[in-house]
């Protein structure tokens, strides 16, 4: 079935938000159980599309997990001062303090710079399910950037040059490097320790060759450390491109589902000391990536 055939039977209406990548999903009510064909074609247009945005909702903790776990099995992320409570399925990140004003700390910088969630573990990050509790003013966007269209506008010299490459991606890694504070504890990273993944993957779902690289990602497996160090930065630099990603400024109640195997996403900064910013996020775990 084509795509333009598979679209006119979906039980929801679509607005494409860039011409490269992302649909506004119009017509899903989280409140009601989620009927199996109606979550056919929700999948199928997460396939289509990559990135999902529903619109504003009152969406509890439970139903977000509920909706999570269509996708298959949930993370329960090693960062566990993170979990939500009474939902360890979410990671959540939040700026306030109990008063809930803004307490003038970044809860995870980290996620400031491009990234694909789970690429640390050898399963690695399927969909990930955003839910935005709060939302500042100015700032604390999420964008995506579509690592197929990376792929095929690279050269067929560095795509030979990248065929074949396993990277090792390391959370404790990325968290020391970009956070600074509130480090990983010593069983931490016994429980998450560095797994290598090719540097071209191919989607199990869609056939698709893509980029996987992201900030996770510390050394190329058989390289020195500082060429493959260098090789990454090189990379992670030319495949982001502004035609081909997805700017979303967060109003409160939305909820963005997107899907890692060919994404990478990062967060803006914004003022922790005078901005809200809350969001709870849970990620599916998926294949190990070939």
């Amino acid at each position: 079935m084509s795509a333009t055939a598979r679209k006119t039977s979906w039980p929801f209406t679509v607005r494409p938000l860039t011409p490269r990548l992302g649909a506004e999903i119009s017509g899903v009510d989280f409140t009601k159980p989620m009927e199996g064909a109606l979550f056919d074609a929700i999948h199928d247009a997460f396939l289509t599309y990559q990135v999902l945005l529903f619109g504003v909702q009152d969406l509890d903790p439970g139903d977000q997990v509920a909706f999570a776990r269509n996708f298959g099995d949930v993370q329960v992320h090693v960062m566990n001062q993170y979990h939500a409570v009474a939902h360890p399925e979410l990671y959540r990140l939040s700026n306030l303090d109990e008063q809930g004003n803004p307490n003038g700390r970044h809860p995870d910088k980290g996620t400031l710079a491009w990234h694909t969630d789970g690429s640390w573990m050898r399963n690695t990050g399927q969909a990930t399910i955003i839910y935005s509790e709060v939302a500042p003013e100015e700032g604390g966007q999420t964008h995506f950037c579509d690592m197929y269209g990376a792929y095929d506008r690279l050269s067929p010299a560095w795509k030979s040059r990248l065929e074949g490459l396993r990277a090792v991606h390391n959370l404790d890694f990325s968290r020391t490097r970009r956070h600074g504070v509130d480090l990983m504890t010593d069983d931490q990273k016994r429980a998450v320790p560095p797994v290598d993944h090719p540097v071209v993957r191919t989607h199990p779902e869609t056939g698709r060759k893509a980029v996987f690289l992201g900030d996770h990602a510390e050394c190329i497996q058989g390289m020195d450390y500082d060429a493959g160090r260098a090789l990454i930065e090189e990379v992670n630099a030319m495949i982001v491109h502004p035609d081909l990603t997805y700017e979303h400024r967060w109003t409160p109640g939305e909820l963005i589902v997107w899907d890692n195997r060919c994404l990478l996403h990062r967060a803006t900064e914004y003022d922790a000391a005078t901005q809200r910013r809350v969001i709870r996020r849970c990620t599916v775990l998926g294949e190990v990536p070939r």
